[in-house]
Order: C-alpha cells, then structure tokens, then sequence
C-alpha cells in the first residue's frame, strides 16, 4: 500500500515510479490526479464533519449556560439535532471516499528502488553473479520426469487420474529425497542463518492476503474454499501475517521466520508452460523465509536472504546464477528482487528455483504492523522481506538432472546422504 502522504507531497516520484512500472507519462499523471482529487474529496468532507462536531459541541455548552439561567434552549437544540444528522451523514460520506481511496491504492505496485534496472520482460534482467560450472556429460542428459518414470517414482498418470493436470505422486527414495532437502533447507536456515522454524496454517482469509498484496489484484491466481478460505499460495502470506497489526518494540527486531509448506497456485494464464514435469505445479512444496527489519536494516536484509538461499545450492553443488529483475519483471509488492536460477541441464537452460524480495514499508502498510523506538512515541512501519529458500521441488527437479548418470539412475549429493540413511545411488 502506498503512503497517500508521499504522493501528496511529492506526486512526480509517485509518476516517475509508475512509468518504470510500465505506464506511459499520460497514465501515470492520470492516476495521480485520480488519487489526488478522491485524497482532496476525503479530506475535505472529513473537515467538514469536524467542523460540525466543534460547532455542536460550542452549541451543547450554550445549550447549558441557557438552561442554567432558565432561558429558552428549544430552538438551539433543535440546530443541534439537525446538525447531529448532517455530521452522521458528512462522517458516512468520508468513510466512502476513504474506502475508494484505498481500493484504487491497492491495485498499484510498488514504486522499484532507484538500483532496479528498467526494463519489460525477463530479457532485460541483469546478472548478478554466476557460481559453479555445468556439468559436462558424455551422453545425453534427459529431464527430471524422464529419469523418474523410468525408475517407477514419479507418476503424473496417476495424479492426474485423481487430481488432473499439474499434479505428481512421488514413490520410494525420490520422494524420501524431496523430504531430504527440505530437511536440509531448515536445518541450514535454523541453525546458521537464525530463522525460527514455524509451522503455520495452510488457510487463510480475504485479510491474510489482501494484507501482503495477493489480494484483490491476483485472485485469480488462486485457490478458494466453499467455506471462503484461501489456500495459500506460499508460506509468505501466513509468515509475513505473524506480525499483522502489532506495534513491536524496537529490541524484538529483527525477526526471521522460515516454514516448509505445501503451496497451491492455480496457474492462471500458464497454459502451454511446463506441461510436463514438476516444474509448474497447482501443489507444491517450498520452504520460505521471511524477515521483519528496520527501514535502515532492509538492504542489508535482502543480501543476507539471497545468500541463505544461494548457500543451499552451494551445498549442493548445484551451479547458479544470481540476476536482478528488471522493473517489468518484477512481483507486484516488491521494490527489488534477486531471483536464484539453478541450472537444469537436461533443459540446457538456467530456471529459477528462489526469488527474493524487499516490499519495504508496501506490506507493513496494509497490515499496519509497526515497530516503536527506544525513547519515542510515535510508531514506524516495519520493512517486510520474503524469499524461497528454497522450492523444494524444483530442488529435486536439479539434484536429479544435475546428478544423473549413463545408466538413468541418480547419485545422491553428500549433504543429502545423512537425511537418506546413507543412501548414495537411486537406481
């Protein structure tokens, strides 16, 4: 959510930031005027309904001072009462205007930092780092769901015989595998980065994700109970919503969170995309992680994540690469993202398995969660961070193609073994 008072005060960075998120001059100078004149509208009806509360309030005193010296207050309270009416109706029409207010601020995306490169699509990305060697094979590599049906683990005729399209069953040490590397992703984030394990609900309400920016923009995108709960998309919406509404004291700050959930997305507008193979799933396993900071810790922040989640790859010893997305590529909340791509050598390709984000004060916002410093009064918006540390299926989809052998089968990586009773060939 933006600051209505920042596009107040300075309406041409609020312009400047639309044109970078793809409006053209004409469309952001339009919406600001349209922000502006609802802000104008709102706030001059809610001066007018204070203007009646003091004028009836200097009445009801008169009304006494009369009263009290046995004169005629009939005539005065009948004012009083007219005006009782027109304040109810004046606060009713302020409510309104505050409602259309913030229903048009929530459908805008964040404003980039000034660093983000400008650009339109996944091609005007920029690289950041690039880590690890791809393998070099003597045969040809196949992909993940080639190697998992042959050796009988990976089923999608079965999952689609129950659930349809965009589903998987995993069988035997592919899916003790998959359970492995979350295992391992925890244990990493827990132990050496200072994430609090969490274990949160799967389902949400309309608040959860309306507060970190899924809702009303990307319902589509989404799964939805009869009974009007949300399936969660990632394990973001319940972890960011932990600190919903407080007000933390400055010494609680930072704080890390990190779960490993089932995630559900409905795939919208990715017909034709990665139809086969686990790689775009309507269910999914990730595990997140979500930082809460100052406003001054949130840069600093966002590289300690990106390196949580990069570390796992190094373990690994999974090749990467880092790159920064450009400002038409970016997520809807976010106000700078380093997306993680690991190589999947049976697609010759680099994918992404991790995209990490820093939505500032945007989240914080819409939730109102804040945090007070020591020796002040006056509350602050936290800064909010979200990152996979990371897709855990896409996690196997690597490890299996990045350690095929000849023969089809799969030699398990050596952080891995310990979480596989020391199993090291799947065959």
């Amino acid at each position: 959510m933006h600051d209505i008072r920042a596009i107040r005060e300075n309406p041409e960075i609020f312009e400047a930031g639309m044109v970078r998120r793809g409006r053209t001059v004409d469309e952001a100078k339009a919406l600001t005027k349209d922000i502006l004149a609802l802000d104008t509208e709102r706030r001059e009806i809610e001066t007018r309904a204070q203007e009646i509360q003091a004028a009836r309030n200097a009445a009801a005193k008169e009304i006494g001072n009369l009263k009290s010296q046995g004169g005629d207050a009939s005539a005065l309270m009948a004012e009083v009462a007219k005006s009782k009416d027109a304040q109810s109706e004046a606060e009713i029409e302020a409510k309104q205007k505050t409602e259309a207010l913030s229903a048009v601020l929530a459908t805008i995306p964040n404003i980039p930092d000034n660093d983000v490169p400008d650009g339109k699509s996944e091609d005007d990305n920029v690289e950041v780092r690039k880590v690890g060697e791809p393998r070099a094979f003597d045969f040809t590599a196949k992909e993940h769901f080639e190697l998992g049906e042959n050796l009988g683990m990976m089923d999608f005729e079965v999952a689609a015989k129950m659930s349809g399209a965009r589903f998987v069953v995993l069988s035997g040490a592919l899916a003790r595998m998959e359970r492995a590397l979350g295992s391992l992703m925890l244990d990493i984030h827990t132990t050496e980065f200072g994430y609090t394990e969490t274990n949160p609900p799967a389902l949400v309400r309309d608040n959860a994700l309306y507060n970190t920016g899924q809702l009303p923009k990307f319902a589509d995108d989404l799964f939805k109970t009869d009974e009007g709960f949300w399936l969660i998309p990632t394990a973001e919406v319940p972890l960011t919503n932990l600190v919903a509404g407080e007000i933390l004291s400055e010494d609680y700050l930072p704080r890390r969170y990190t779960a490993m959930t089932w995630c559900f997305r409905s795939e919208a507008g990715s017909a034709g995309k990665d139809t086969r193979g686990m790689i775009r799933q309507h269910q999914f396993t990730k595990v997140e992680l979500v930082s809460v900071v100052k406003p001054e810790d949130s840069d600093a922040e966002l590289e300690r994540m990106t390196g949580a989640a990069e570390e796992i790859l190094k373990r690994l010893g999974l090749p990467y690469r880092t790159v920064m997305l450009c400002t038409g590529d970016m997520g809807f909340g976010a106000a700078k993202t380093f997306d993680i791509e690991v190589w999947l050598p049976g697609q010759g390709e680099y994918r992404e398995i991790s995209s990490c984000s820093n939505t500032r004060d945007f989240q914080a916002r819409r939730m109102g969660a804040r945090f007070r410093r020591a020796g002040e009064k006056k509350p602050e918006f936290v800064n909010t961070l979200n990152g996979s540390g990371l897709a855990v299926g896409r996690a196997l989809v690597a490890v299996m193609e990045n350690y095929q052998n000849a023969d089809g089968s799969i030699t398990v990586p050596d952080a891995l073994r310990p979480y596989m009773g020391g199993l090291e060939v799947i065959s």
